[in-house]
């Protein structure tokens, strides 16, 4: 049965996290506002502001809340989660201070599943406990996001591989102290059993980031979202992850539950927006009246909570899906691509109503509207465009389908109701 109810303990928890997240976490954004800041460890103020705020997570309980408790993590559920993450996707720094931030938690999960003794206790332990963080790296600056397109190599060499190879967008490559990259290992297998997944310390020789990129509106030069290239850079084969030509599938198990989080986190965002806006119209004087009594306002704020709340109930399906053992399944998939276009749309379509509701204001460097339609956009392009995700749910839809054989379609009402005449005919005729 499906069922999205929240435990009265766990409720009680909520009710803290949302005290602290107001209390706490919310003071963080403000005076380290730096889109990359809640990753940045040389910022000693931050770090020290930080260390208490995460102590206090994993004192309640709450820490790494994504993983299961055998493998470190708070074990919750994602139904759960969900009731978490759109708390935290209120906050730049709330999934650091909770311990269950992009892209260290898919990064988690992939090692937890699929990594080795060895691999879980180098990596993982230290990644779950905060203690460092990570990268995942397959875009790149000519295929984009296509696994299928990928043109960085690894070549083995003995019991080694040498990679080589320019990969874009590598978010917080200059942060973290290790980086999973995909790279082409069998370039004439199957299109989707070419890759294979490497985990690369930080500091291995022939690991270059060739420049930091930001998001639009950031300054030149700056940014979390590096351009890193490899040059030869030799790893061992216990640096493999996964099987060899394995690459999509491991990292596939890691994009379906990063979709998931960045929608619940998006649920958060949303219903803050929709709190300024109402804030907005029943502050705002204007000729008549408030804004709150013009229609054309009345309709952007109710359409807003009614996307919303489809939205939220979309998203909640999607996660006791993965609850219910169902999340890497047919339906599930399906049901990920769906929530994936609507992450996207629904963010970009209410920023813009409420950035429009506060004018000027809403367009200036004082309010964080601007940043939000970055966010918004981000949506849109990080783990698959919304177009490949259209692309997917239309084929899903369509593959069960046989054409309809006929002049007219399946719907045409003559026909219809010819056959449903002749069902019925000794019916009409006793009546006659």
């Amino acid at each position: 049965m499906v069922d999205f109810s929240i435990a009265p303990e766990f409720e009680e928890k909520l009710d803290w996290v949302r005290r602290f997240v107001a209390e706490e976490v919310e003071a963080m954004d403000l005076v380290f506002d730096q889109m990359s800041a809640p990753y940045d460890r040389k910022n000693q103020a931050a770090r020290a502001a930080l260390a208490p705020l995460q102590a206090e997570v994993k004192r309640r309980g709450l820490w790494a809340a994504h993983l299961p408790a055998h493998d470190g993590g708070a074990g919750v559920g994602q139904v759960n989660l969900l009731y978490l993450n759109e708390i935290l996707g209120r906050t730049d720094w709330g999934p650091v201070v909770f311990g269950c931030q992009g892209p260290d938690s898919g990064n988690s999960e992939i090692l937890a599943a699929f990594g080795t003794p060895e691999q879980k206790a180098r990596y993982l332990r230290p990644l779950v406990a905060g203690e460092v963080y990570s990268c995942f790296s397959m875009t790149e600056p000519t295929g984009g996001a296509d696994p299928t397109r990928l043109r960085t190599r690894a070549v083995q060499d003995g019991d080694h591989w040498v990679i080589t190879g320019d990969k874009w967008y590598a978010s917080h490559a200059q942060y973290a102290d290790f980086i999973i990259v995909a790279a082409v290992t069998d370039p004439d297998a199957q299109p989707h059993q070419r890759n294979t997944l490497f985990i690369v310390p930080r500091d291995t020789p022939g690991l270059e980031i060739v420049r930091e990129v930001g998001f639009f509106g950031e300054p030149e030069g700056v940014g979390g979202h590096p351009y890193i290239r490899f040059d030869g850079l030799r790893l061992p084969d216990s640096a493999r992850l996964g099987g060899r030509g394995q690459g999509f599938a491991v990292a596939q198990a890691r994009l379906g539950g990063g979709r998931i989080h960045h929608a619940m986190r998006a649920i958060g965002l949303c219903q803050q927006l929709i709190d300024m806006m109402t804030e907005r119209a029943v502050s705002r004087e204007v000729a008549g009246g408030r804004l709150i009594d013009l229609q054309s306002v009345q309709n952007d704020l109710a359409s807003s909570a009614i996307a919303l709340r489809q939205f939220r109930l979309q998203v909640l399906h999607a996660a006791w899906m993965f609850d219910a053992g169902l999340g890497h399944g047919r339906e599930g998939r399906l049901a990920v691509a769906m929530v994936k276009v609507a992450t996207a749309d629904i963010t970009k379509d209410i920023v813009w109503k409420a950035m429009h509701l506060h004018g000027a204001l809403g367009a200036s460097n004082e309010m964080a509207f601007g940043k939000y339609l970055g966010l918004a956009a981000m949506f849109g392009i990080a783990d698959g465009p919304t177009e490949v995700h259209l692309a997917s749910v239309a084929k899903a839809l369509a593959r069960d389908v046989e054409p309809h054989v006929g002049f007219f379609p399946s719907g045409h009402l003559p026909s219809r109701r010819a056959a449903a005449r002749a069902k019925l005919a000794s019916y009409l005729e006793a009546a006659a």
